[in-house]
Order: structure tokens, then C-alpha cells, then sequence
């Protein structure tokens, strides 16, 4: 269909769009959310025009099921908002306007331009760096399809007469399955980094080749990723790690170098091929790809509590064996090693960073079976989540002594059953803490920290 569409309605004029009628692709009206096309028709209603936009009309064109609905615009943010009762202005480096109805939340953005030379820094500001700090220029539907970050994710729907607009070649690259950055690679890498990691996010998903323009300056220009502040690429982490995907994602953001600004813990344990580590984090992530298949819930607490445990396990274990510190003391200074680092990179919100630390914390525990404290852990509310990264541990080869099986039986049998467990418990196995066998490197305290396994 794709292929077709396009040798049909190939553009005459470069300034001009690729518009394809209704009859000629496969998208219906019915197919966008009663939400999106509300949107849509009041803003038209008032005068402005509007479109579907983004990753929904290329989800579309692709036979997925887009879960979020962007609009794009004519109509200014504060022009938007007046509209809608239910709206509300948020950003201050992209003013958008969210619309909410009942639990959806439809995006509106206003079409964008490039900015002039004499253009006010209120509405576009860039760093020494040529990063974008703010960018508020309006302009029409062409400009605004030239500012945005890939071909395939420029393409425009209207749910009235049914016309998709392309004004980028993002249907030829959606039939030739390529990922192709609008402009000058260089420069939109620099404007803003993170669409580095939306390059290996979007090509992972949609199972994309990056063109090699696109692909050729993300090694070089992946140190850019430090001046993004921390709050915004823990949500870049979540799109990338809680995606269905993250197992390819997780290859490519190594390959290009970019690991090393969201996790360099990680990815400092990693280049030392150790088996260990290697299987506990690829095993982490393929847990996580196979739940979200499922439709079960993951939490970035798991993901970042297995994405930095190689630091926090080497650190932990030295402490312990050169320092002489008490288990669960060494656990609780290398742990704030560790986070204090990663934060410096993203940041962790508290709501996940206690879970994080419980899941840890469990780990120690899982090992003293008397029967009173293995009624509490199991008790405990963190308990599905520290056992799921308890068998990821052995998974990976590491020596647990059947803790994980122990643990396996013992929640699952009758209070018999759960009786004769405790009295077989060998009294050794109490607060025992085992080594592993290649000596981990001193003076490191960085870290990942993740787990897809959860309830």
C-alpha cells in the first residue's frame, strides 16, 4: 500500500506537499480517538486549522495501534487553550497546550518556525552549545513539518476530509523503512540531543534502518547528552526501557556510544565483558520486553534497581571483604555512592527511588529464613519485585546456593509445607554473604539501576 501510494502522488514542487486523498491509504476517521477529533473540529470551528500529527498518522500508515494522539496547530498556545475549558498550558522551553478528557490527555502543539537572527530570547534561546533552551517561533504547516525531528513522524491527517499531508519524503522513507533527521544532521543533533536517543528508540520500534546520514554523527556527538538536565532523560529512560523494545534498544544505545550519559556504571561494567553482569542486564531487559508483551505491569524502580546493580554489587563487596564493613551497612554506603552518581546524570524520583532501595535492601533479607523473618519478607510489599530480580541473579550465573527455588517453594506451600522449609534451612546459610569470583575494581562507584520483572 505504502509503495503504491507513493509512486501515485510523488511531489512536483519541493515546496510543496504530497497530499493523499482518502480513497488512497487505509487510515478512517473512526480509527482516531473521539478525543483527538474533538480537538480537531472545535479548533476548526474557531477559525484555526488543525491536524493529527507525529507517531500516531505514521502508526497508522504502519498497521499499529497508536496509544498516544498529538494535534498540531495554527492557533497559539494561549489561543488554544481559550478554546478548550479543560486545557492547560504547560513548558516553558516547548509551550504546548494539554486537553484533557476524562483520563486522555490530547497534545497540542502550534505550528513552529525557524527562528531570525533578531528573534526575542523569551520565544528562542539557544545555549553556547547550540542547544535549544527555548523555541516558541510560530509559523505555518510547512515550516513547522520542517522542524520536526524524522520524515516518517511529519506526516499530517485531517479526520475531516481525510488528506494526509507529507512535506518531507516521509512516506517514501516509511515505504523504504529508513529513519531519515529532517535537515542538517549535525545541527539538529546539537539543537537537541535527545533525539539521538529517539533515533535508536524509533528505529528499534518500528524495526527501521537509520540512514546513514542520520546514523553517522550520533558517535560523535553523543557527549551532548551531558548538558541535558537529569529530569528530562529519566524520561527519556522510561521511553526507552518501558517500550517492548528495550532489548534492541539496549544494543544500539551501546553501539553508538550513548549508554555511557544514562547509565556509565553500566556501561563502564559492561565493556569488561564480564558473563555476570552481561546476562544480568540483557536478561533485565528481555524480562521486561517479554511483560510488556504480556500486558503486565513494569516499574522504572525494577529497571533501575537491576541497571545499577553492577556497582552497587562490586562496591558492596568490597566493603565487605577489604573493609571488613557489615553487610548491610556496606550495602547502605554503597548505595548512596551509587545513586549519587546516577543522579547526576537522571534524576530518580522518590516515588521510585524507596522502591529501588527496598528491592535491595531484600536482597540481604531473602538470605535469613528463621521462620519469623521469613514471614515478614514475604510479607513485605516489595516482595514480588526483589524475588523476580533475586531469580534474575541467578539466571546470570550467580552462586545463590537455591536461594531462588527455596524462595519459589516457600511462598507457594501450606503452612506444613512452609514449616518443614524452615527446619531443612542450613544454619550457614544465615546473613551469609557470597563472593564473587572475579575481584571487582576498587574506587567505583557508578551504577544502573533497573528491573522489569514486577508486580
Amino acid at each position: 500500500m505504502l509503495k503504491r501510494l507513493y509512486q501515485l502522488l510523488r511531489p512536483t514542487d519541493s515546496a510543496a506537499p504530497t497530499i493523499i486523498p482518502e480513497s488512497e491509504h487505509h487510515i478512517s476517521k473512526h480509527d482516531v480517538s473521539s478525543a483527538a477529533r474533538k480537538v480537531i473540529s472545535n479548533l476548526k470551528q474557531a477559525g484555526y486549522s488543525a491536524y493529527l500529527v507525529g507517531g500516531g498518522v505514521r502508526d497508522f500508515l504502519l498497521d499499529f495501534h497508536p496509544k498516544d494522539f498529538d494535534v498540531a496547530t495554527n492557533a497559539t498556545p494561549e489561543q488554544t487553550k481559550a478554546v478548550f475549558k479543560n486545557a492547560r498550558l504547560i513548558g516553558r522551553r516547548f509551550r504546548i497546550v494539554h486537553v484533557r478528557f476524562g483520563r486522555e490527555v490530547i497534545e497540542v502543539t502550534t505550528f513552529r518556525d525557524s527562528p531570525q537572527q533578531d528573534q526575542p530570547k523569551k520565544d528562542h534561546n539557544q545555549s553556547d552549545k547550540g542547544i535549544l533552551l527555548r523555541d516558541n517561533v510560530y509559523g505555518d504547516i510547512r515550516s513547522d513539518a520542517l522542524r520536526r525531528d524524522f520524515t516518517v513522524n511529519a506526516l499530517y491527517y485531517d479526520p475531516e476530509d481525510g488528506t494526509i499531508h507529507d512535506y518531507t519524503g516521509g512516506l517514501k522513507d516509511l515505504n523504504e523503512r529508513q529513519l531519515r533527521i529532517i535537515g542538517d544532521p549535525d545541527a539538529r543533533y546539537k539543537e537537541d540531543p535527545v533525539r539521538m536517543l529517539r533515533a535508536v528508540r524509533f528505529a528499534a520500534k518500528l524495526g527501521f534502518s537509520l540512514t546513514s546520514e542520520t546514523e553517522a554523527p550520533i558517535r560523535e556527538h553523543a557527549n551532548y547528552l551531558a548538558d541535558i538536565p537529569p529530569a528530562r532523560l529519566f524520561e527519556e529512560v522510561l521511553k526507552l526501557f518501558i517500550s517492548g523494545y528495550a532489548t534492541a534498544i539496549l544494543t544500539q544505545l551501546r553501539e553508538f556510544g550513548l549508554l555511557a550519559y544514562l547509565f556509565p556504571g553500566t556501561e563502564s561494567y559492561l565493556q569488561e565483558d564480564d558473563p555476570y553482569y552481561q546476562k544480568l542486564i540483557f536478561a533485565t531487559v528481555a524480562n521486561t520486553d517479554k511483560r510488556l508483551r504480556n500486558n503486565k505491569r513494569v516499574t522504572p524502580a525494577f529497571i533501575y534497581a537491576a541497571m545499577l546493580w553492577p556497582s552497587l554489587h562490586a562496591r558492596m563487596h568490597e566493603l565487605i571483604n577489604s573493609h571488613k564493613v557489615p553487610p548491610y551497612e556496606a550495602m547502605q554506603q554503597a548505595a548512596q555512592g551509587v545513586i549519587s552518581q546516577q543522579l547526576s546524570y537522571t534524576a530518580i524520583p522518590k516515588r521510585f527511588l524507596i522502591p529501588m532501595r527496598e528491592i535491595w535492601n531484600l536482597q540481604l533479607r531473602f538470605d535469613k529464613r528463621d521462620s519469623r523473618r521469613a514471614h515478614q519478607t514475604l510479607e513485605h510489599p516489595r516482595f514480588r519485585a526483589a524475588y523476580d530480580f533475586l531469580l534474575l541473579r541467578e539466571e546470570a550465573g550467580e552462586q545463590l546456593d537455591g536461594l531462588g527455588m527455596w524462595w519459589t517453594s516457600f511462598q507457594d506451600a501450606n503452612a506444613e509445607e512452609k514449616g518443614k522449609l524452615l527446619k531443612d534451612v542450613p544454619s550457614s546459610g544465615k546473613g551469609r554473604q557470597r563472593r564473587r569470583r572475579k575481584k571487582p575494581r576498587k574506587n567505583n562507584n557508578s551504577g544502573d539501576n533497573g528491573d522489569n520483572k514486577q508486580s
